[in-house]
C-alpha cells in the first residue's frame, strides 16, 4: 500500500492532476487485475448478503415507494436495462441502482467497515451491479469493478473523517462507486478522475438524516450516492469534466467540509499491480441494526437466558454500557436525542438506539428484524422502565481499542455494569460479535446462504430460492445474459395489497 498526504492547497500552487487523490483514486480504478480467490469468495458472499436483506425489506414503504419510481422510468437508449428487487419490469440503471440501493439499505443489516469514517460498502453493488445489466457486461467484470468499489471505500474511510465535521458518510461512496463502475467498464484513468470528482461534489451532505427522529430518507441516502455515480460516470464518459482539485482545492472538500485549510490526511491505496483485499477487512451483521449494537445484542442475549432476573426492571437499579467514542455519541446516550428513548420513536431511530437494543435482546434473549421493533414490543411497560435504566458511557480503551489498526484488538464492544437492587453487581464484556471473523462463530459461505435463506421465507419461492443462490455463487463465470439473473421475484402474495402514493413521474 502507498500512503498518500493529502493537504489543502491555494489556487496559486497549481496542483498537478496526478498529484491529486482523484487521479491516485482513478489510477487503481483503472488498472484490471484478476482478484485471488480468497476475495473473489467474499465478493460472493456479499451479493448474497446484499440480496438477503434486499429481499426481507421488499414490501416494506420505502422500498415500495423507490420501486415505483424506477419503474416509472423505461430502459435507456443504449443498453438493455437493468434488474430491479421485487420487479418483472427493467429500467434505466440509475433507477435500478436507485430501487435497489434502498431496499439493501432499509434494514440496515448488510456489511460494515469501520474506521476513522464509517460505511457500509455492500451500497456499491447496487450501481456497479446495475451498469453491467445494463451494457452487458460479464460476470468476471462485474467482479473486478466490485472489488474496486470495496477498495476504494475501505480506505477513504480508513483516511478521512466525515462525520467528525457532520458529513454523511455517503460522501465516500459517491467516488467508490464512481471508481467502481470505471473498472467494470474498462475506462481510462482520465475518465475516472472526472467522475469520481462529480460523484464526490454530487454526494456531500450533512448528517442530520441520521440524528434526532431518524426518517425513512435514511435508506435512501446510500442509494441517492450510487444514483449520482452512475449519471456521474456516463457525464464523464461524455468529455464532461469536474471541479478540480475537488479534495484538495481551497474551496474544495477538505477546506470547507471536513478539517480546513491546515488539514493534512493520509489516504491509503494499493501501488500498481498489488492485489485488492480491503474486502476482507469488512465485515457483516448477523443482526438488524447499528454494527456497534451487534456485540451488544450478543452479550445480551446471553446475559438475558443465563440471568433471568436481570429481565425485570424492578430487580436492576441501572445498567451502564462501557464502550467507544463512536457508540457512547451516535447510538447512545451521548447523542443527546431523547428520541433515542421514545417508545413511539421510528424504526429508524430505534436501531440507532443501543439502551432499546440492549434492553429487548436481554429481555427477548434473541433479536429478530422484524418483532424486535414492533411498536407493541417497543411500548411494552416493563421494556420501558428498564430502556430508561441503560446508559452509556465513553471508556478511552474501547475508543482505543475501535481505532487500533491491529485487527487482533480492533473491537466493537464494550463493558456493561448492571446495578441490582440488592446491591450487588454484574459485569461482564464483549469485544467482537459473535458473527464477526474473530468472534464466537465467524460468518462464512453457509451463515450467509442460511442468512438468505432466512430473510426469503414466506417471500420468495423455495424454487426462486435456490435459483438466485446458485446464480450468485457461480459469479465469475456468469455470462451477460446470465448477469440478469441477480434479482428476485417475490410470492404474488408477499407484496399483495400495498398501495403506494403517486407522485409526478
Amino acid at each position: 500500500m502507498i500512503d498518500h498526504d493529502v493537504r489543502v492547497y491555494r489556487s496559486d500552487e497549481q496542483l498537478a492532476r496526478e498529484d491529486q487523490l482523484a487521479w491516485k483514486i482513478a489510477e487503481v480504478a483503472a488498472e484490471q487485475l484478476d482478484p485471488t480467490p480468497e476475495v473473489t469468495d467474499m465478493v460472493i458472499n456479499r451479493v448474497i448478503d446484499n440480496a438477503a436483506v434486499a429481499t426481507a425489506s421488499l414490501g416494506r414503504a420505502p422500498i415500495l415507494a423507490a420501486r415505483s419510481q424506477a419503474e416509472a422510468h423505461p430502459v435507456s437508449r443504449g443498453g438493455a436495462g437493468a434488474t430491479v428487487f421485487g420487479s418483472p419490469e427493467r429500467t434505466s440503471p440509475e433507477w435500478a441502482a436507485w430501487a435497489n440501493g434502498v431496499a439493501v439499505r432499509e434494514l440496515d443489516y448488510h456489511d460494515t467497515f469501520l474506521a476513522a469514517e464509517y460505511s457500509h460498502p455492500g451500497d456499491n453493488v447496487p450501481p456497479v451491479l446495475a451498469v453491467a445489466q445494463h451494457l452487458g457486461r460479464s460476470g468476471a467484470e462485474l467482479l473486478r469493478g466490485l472489488v474496486t468499489g470495496y477498495e476504494i471505500q475501505v480506505n477513504l474511510v480508513k483516511g478521512i473523517s466525515l462525520h467528525k465535521h457532520k458529513i454523511d458518510h455517503v460522501a465516500h461512496l459517491g467516488p467508490s462507486a464512481a471508481a467502481g463502475i470505471g473498472t467494470l467498464l474498462g475506462l481510462p484513468a482520465a475518465t475516472i478522475y472526472q467522475a469520481v470528482g462529480q460523484a464526490l461534489h454530487t454526494t456531500t451532505a450533512t448528517r442530520q438524516s441520521r440524528k434526532g427522529e431518524i426518517s425513512t430518507w435514511k435508506a435512501h441516502a446510500p442509494a441517492f450516492a450510487g444514483k449520482m455515480a452512475v449519471e456521474a460516470v456516463d457525464r464523464a464518459m461524455r468529455g464532461q469534466t469536474a471541479p478540480s482539485p475537488i479534495y484538495e482545492g481551497e474551496d474544495g472538500v477538505i477546506a470547507w467540509l471536513l478539517d480546513g485549510p491546515d488539514a493534512r490526511y493520509t489516504v491509503p491505496l494499493p501501488a500498481a499491480g498489488e492485489v485488492r483485499r480491503a474486502i476482507l477487512d469488512t465485515y457483516t451483521k448477523e443482526h438488524s441494526a447499528e454494527y456497534q449494537a451487534q456485540a451488544w445484542i450478543d452479550l445480551a442475549r446471553r446475559l438475558g437466558t443465563e440471568r433471568p432476573e436481570l429481565r425485570d426492571p424492578s430487580n436492576v437499579t441501572a445498567v451502564v454500557l462501557h464502550s467507544s467514542h463512536h457508540t457512547h455519541y451516535v447510538i447512545g446516550s451521548g447523542s443527546g436525542d431523547p428520541q433515542k428513548y421514545d417508545p413511539t420513536a421510528s424504526r429508524e431511530t430505534l436501531d440507532h438506539s443501543i439502551p432499546y437494543i440492549f434492553t429487548v435482546a436481554l429481555q427477548d434473549g434473541a433479536w429478530d428484524h422484524v418483532a424486535s421493533y414492533a411498536p407493541e414490543r417497543a411500548g411494552r411497560p416493563d421494556t420501558v422502565e428498564l430502556w430508561r435504566k441503560v446508559t452509556t458511557a465513553e471508556d478511552a480503551e474501547w475508543t482505543r481499542r475501535y481505532h487500533s489498526t491491529d485487527p487482533a484488538e480492533k473491537a466493537f464492544g464494550g463493558r456493561v455494569e448492571i446495578e441490582l437492587a440488592d446491591g450487588t453487581r454484574v459485569v461482564e464484556e464483549i469485544a467482537v460479535a459473535d458473527a464477526h471473523p474473530l468472534g464466537a462463530r465467524p460468518f462464512a459461505r453457509e451463515q450467509y446462504v442460511a442468512k438468505f435463506r432466512t430473510l426469503a421465507a414466506g417471500v420468495l419461492a423455495d424454487s426462486e430460492t435456490e435459483r438466485f443462490l446458485d446464480v450468485a455463487q457461480r459469479l465469475p463465470e456468469l455470462t451477460a445474459a446470465e448477469l440478469d439473473g441477480l434479482t428476485v421475484t417475490p410470492l404474488d402474495d408477499a407484496l399483495a395489497a400495498r398501495p403506494v402514493a403517486a407522485g409526478i413521474f
